[in-house]
């Protein structure tokens, strides 16, 4: 390319130089041979340049302290010549010294390291493939060496053809559906309106977006054949940077470093420490002292800050196109996820806090929780043994009313709703996954043959046996051993979820424990609300185990899948992505489980009641049942597990990056950091998760499984959820752009195995709510009791009026001097009416101490028993259906994007034979004007 613009240049200046032959007539054929010696003369003196330059075998021949040398570099030479290079260009730390070739990739490695040779034959094969390099050691320490590279336009052809890289070839042309006349007025009337609303602060300005020109075009795998298909405005920026590097990261992981038939690839040389870093360059500074508005975005990086990553715009929609040109389909596809699952969020906080509202604004009618508060008569029986003191039904009001707030009427109707909106969004999110494919061209796109991974190979490497795909023999892993790393595998997940279940007893023997203990403080608020006390201790110290044990279950998780050896890296992705999820799901979830199912449920009665070990009485409910407690339980978790989770994703990068900066200035003073090169501040930023976005998909899952499994409980978890969310697309943005190394671009259809992990928690909400509703909350009591025994019994009304005298049908009556000795109050309840207590009540359905089987069951109990399963057997079986109707009602692909991707294959096809057709003509015409003979043949 560099030789066809130098022969062009000394053309046009023999034209200029002799102004008396434009005025001429003159023969062509005249021109064409000066032409031809312009062209001898250059070739002549590029083949001197080569024998000049060409390189040294020795890679240290390279290394240059302080400034840059390049080898096997066209546009080098051009600047030798004369021809003008921006300074801007030379200076940004993007380009080689020419300040032409632009730094795809960056290597870095020690001196010190003693893999020399292996760097070596890897260095060289890798100039071998066509890539240029460049070395150069830092500015700080003389001991670490970048070693940048550049693709050449031949290079990228070549790979960007064999990896099937699209690329644009021809504008789109929307096809408009033939309308009648009436739906052309009313839409022409619809826009008239819209344009006098304001406009959509949501919307980006597309002022200052670039135009994306392959979201415009039609795209084809790029053929150099067919070049002439594509447009091409300039060779350099035709394969935009993410392209570019992933090209050459395509070569890196097939050049050979060693003899052998294993020793290929970048990712081993990384593993064994030859190199220490491997990362494509950010495209320049995030910041910029010129406003974006008056002087335009300095690069994609600057724009993504702008647009996307400042807290300035939080309220506006993702610039989802532009962060897929920069850091690939991959990551893109995860923010459009995000960004999908934060905008369902809005109807579901919508509905959540109109049900508290609801709550909020029935509570002064709620016939419950008035004669809660009325009932200063009732005498309940202590709580914990011995040290908790009787006390009246109304001390527990407020515990009454805020119950109410989260179990109302409106709370079944929310359940079913959670259950059908976790349904309508994965089922949505595939139309929407679908529409991205087809706009990021990854509808046709296949992934590669994955590679064998080195410790696979290095395991099992003396057994092989034939590829079925490559048809090349590979290592083996007998079935016998499979199977055994599988139970052994197996047995550990089973052992560490046993270990979380200790841990949730011991919380069991704290609660009751402390009960005890609280219920005896000297502090009288401490003294007189023993209960919450325990549970928000209980609580923060559940947390804080459960932080400790998400560290140990990682590196369980990772030693188990290791031993597992699995094939590839997408099979170990897979089965470590199925361990931790589990592993902290069960461990996040399993005490909210205590609390919603056991809790209160095996105690017991008063006089006979259940213990652990023969010692500990078990916790009961609360009077106002263990609803608060779930909701305690749901609210400081979710709180302070998405704090905590915010603070290490930005806070733990910016504290190394700013003691990395704080290093520098001591050392190089204030302005180091501005002369740094780019690839010297990329190093200096922290590399992305060695798991890639495991950790950021694993946080939105389980805040998903917490938002819909116990929402029946706590209605305010969606919105608790979207706020988190709308902090979290930022935070994520931030830290993508200006804290973490460029990260490779990557392509992917789909979020992978998270799909399928998502269902599976939509089908457990479902039955964890519909248990919420009949066995935790007291909607199924009161409904058993307006129906049967309440003053409205056989009028088929349930209003608030059938709920009199609810509360005292619901409570049962005990002897105080049926109680054990260990179980004996130290106060006698004098203090409610002046002498001792004879009766206390507690919450349960049995018969009176002087009934013929004192304290048996009641009829009503095994009523309530008998309706609240048949309410689990009916909601489960409703809502699954609804489910599986919406699933079924919703194709996976909208028509109209099956009709574009139809008509744009028929285009594609004719535009193909026009253009083939065009040059065809071009041919013959040109062929016709040089006086040759034409064959009337297809090349």
């Amino acid at each position: 390319e560099g030789r066809e613009d130098l022969q062009v240049n000394q053309l046009e200046a023999q034209i200029w130089i002799k102004p008396d032959i434009q005025k001429t007539d003159v023969d062509f054929s005249e021109i064409l041979n000066a032409i031809q010696e312009i062209a001898k003369d250059v070739n002549i003196f590029f083949d001197e340049l080569e024998g000049v330059n060409s390189p040294s075998k020795d890679d240290d021949s390279l290394l240059h302290h302080g400034n840059l040398t390049s080898t096997s570099d066209d546009a080098s030479r051009l600047e030798v010549v004369g021809e003008e290079v921006p300074d801007k260009n030379k200076t940004s730390g993007l380009y080689f010294r020419d300040g032409k070739c632009r730094i795809d990739y960056i290597l870095v490695y020690r001196k010190s390291n003693p893999q020399t040779e292996k760097r070596e034959v890897f260095e060289r094969n890798i100039r071998a493939e066509g890539l240029q390099m460049e070395k150069e050691s830092s500015l700080t320490n003389s001991d670490i060496i970048f070693v940048k590279l550049h693709a050449p336009w031949e290079v990228l052809g070549k790979y960007a053809e064999l990896m099937n890289v699209r690329m644009p070839f021809r504008r789109k042309i929307y096809y408009l559906h033939r309308r009648y006349k009436f739906m052309n007025r009313i839409e022409k009337q619809i826009s008239r309106f819209r344009g006098w609303l304001p406009r959509k602060p949501m919307k980006l300005d597309k002022e200052t977006l670039p135009d994306l020109e392959e979201n415009d075009c039609y795209t084809a795998p790029f053929s150099q054949q067919r070049i002439h298909h594509f447009i091409i405005h300039n060779k350099d920026t035709f394969f935009n940077n993410a392209t570019r590097s992933r090209i050459v990261h395509h070569i890196l992981q097939r050049v050979k470093y060693e003899e052998g038939k294993n020793k290929i690839g970048l990712n081993r040389l990384l593993s064994n420490g030859s190199y220490e870093a491997a990362f494509p360059l950010h495209e320049g500074s995030y910041r910029s002292k010129n406003s974006i508005k008056t002087h335009g975005a300095e690069n994609h990086r600057h724009l993504l800050y702008e647009c996307w990553a400042s807290w300035g715009v939080w309220y506006k929609y993702q610039p989802l196109d532009l962060v897929r040109r920069y850091f690939g389909e991959k990551i893109g596809l995860y923010f459009a996820w995000l960004g999908w699952y934060t905008g369902m969020l809005f109807p579901a906080a919508f509905i959540g806090l109109f049900v508290f509202l609801y709550g909020v604004t029935t509570l002064n009618h709620c016939q419950v929780s008035k004669e809660v508060c009325q009932a200063t008569d009732i005498i309940m029986c202590p709580i914990c043994d011995k040290y908790c003191p009787f006390m009246r039904l109304s001390d527990s009001c407020i515990y009454a009313k805020v119950t109410h707030l989260f179990d109302n009427g409106a709370t079944v109707f929310f359940a079913v709703f959670m259950a059908v909106w976790a349904t309508v969004f994965l089922e949505f999110w595939k139309r929407r996954r679908a529409v991205i494919a087809y706009d990021w061209d990854l509808i046709d796109w296949e992934e590669e043959e994955e590679e064998i991974r080195p410790q696979f190979e290095a395991k099992y490497s003396k057994k092989e046996r034939m590829n079925p795909i490559s048809g090349k023999p590979e290592p083996y892993q007998a079935f016998a051993d499979k199977c055994s790393r599988l139970i052994v595998s197996a047995s550990g997940i089973f052992f560490m979820i046993c270990v979380v279940i200790a841990a949730v007893f011991g919380i069991v023997i704290y609660r009751v424990v402390t009960v005890s203990t609280f219920a005896a403080f000297k502090w009288a608020l401490i003294r007189n609300n023993s209960q919450v006390a325990t549970t928000g201790t209980a609580v923060c110290i559940n947390f804080c185990i459960i932080m400790l044990l998400n560290v140990l279950y990682e590196k369980v998780a990772l030693f188990l899948t290791n031993l597992e050896q699995p094939r590839t890296e997408s099979e170990w992705e897979n089965s470590f992505t199925l361990k931790m999820f589990l592993f902290q799901f069960v461990n996040l979830n399993s005490s909210t489980f205590y609390i919603a199912f056991f809790l209160g449920r095996f105690t017991g009665h008063p006089g006979a009641y259940l213990r652990l070990i023969n010692r500990w009485r078990l916790e009961e409910c609360h009077p106002s049942g263990c609803l608060i407690d779930l909701c305690m339980q749901m609210g400081i978790i979710m709180v302070l597990k998405q704090t905590w989770n915010n603070f290490m994703e930005l806070g733990y990068p910016l504290i190394q990056n700013w003691w990395t900066r704080r290093k520098l200035r001591q050392e190089y003073g204030t302005q180091s950091k501005t002369s740094f090169p780019q690839w010297e501040k990329d190093y200096n930023l922290q590399p992305m998760n060695a798991y890639g976005l495991f950790d950021e998909y694993l946080e939105m899952i389980l805040q998903f499984g917490f938002t819909t499994i116990f929402v029946a409980a706590f209605p305010l978890a969606p919105l608790l959820a979207l706020l988190n969310n709308i902090i979290e697309i930022r935070l994520d943005a931030y830290k993508f752009v200006t804290q973490w190394r460029r990260p490779l671009a990557s392509r992917a259809k789909d979020i992978g195995i998270w799909y399928g992990i998502l269902e599976g928690i939509g089908i457990l909400s479902v039955i964890t709510n519909a248990f919420v509703i009949a066995v935790t909350s007291d909607f199924i009591p009161r409904l058993v009791y307006a129906y049967k025994y309440g003053p409205c019994a056989g009028q088929g009304e349930a209003g608030q009026k059938c709920m009199v005298g609810y509360v005292n049908a619901s409570l049962s009556v005990f002897l105080v001097s049926d109680f054990e000795n260990r179980s004996e109050p130290t106060s006698n309840g004098s203090e409610f009416s002046g002498s001792p207590l004879k009766y206390c009540r507690y919450r349960d359905y049995r018969d009176p101490p002087h009934s013929p089987v004192p304290y048996g069951y009641t009829l009503q109990f095994w009523h309530v028993l008998a309706a609240r399963l048949a309410f689990i057997i009916v909601f489960e079986h409703l809502v699954f259906c609804i489910k599986h109707l919406i699933s079924y009602l919703i194709p996976d692909l909208p028509k109209d994007l099956r009709d574009r991707m139809r008509r744009e294959k028929y285009l594609i096809q004719e535009m193909m034979y026009e253009a083939e057709l065009e040059r065809l003509q071009k041919e013959r015409k040109e062929r016709k004007k040089n006086g040759k003979s034409y064959h009337n043949e297809w090349p």
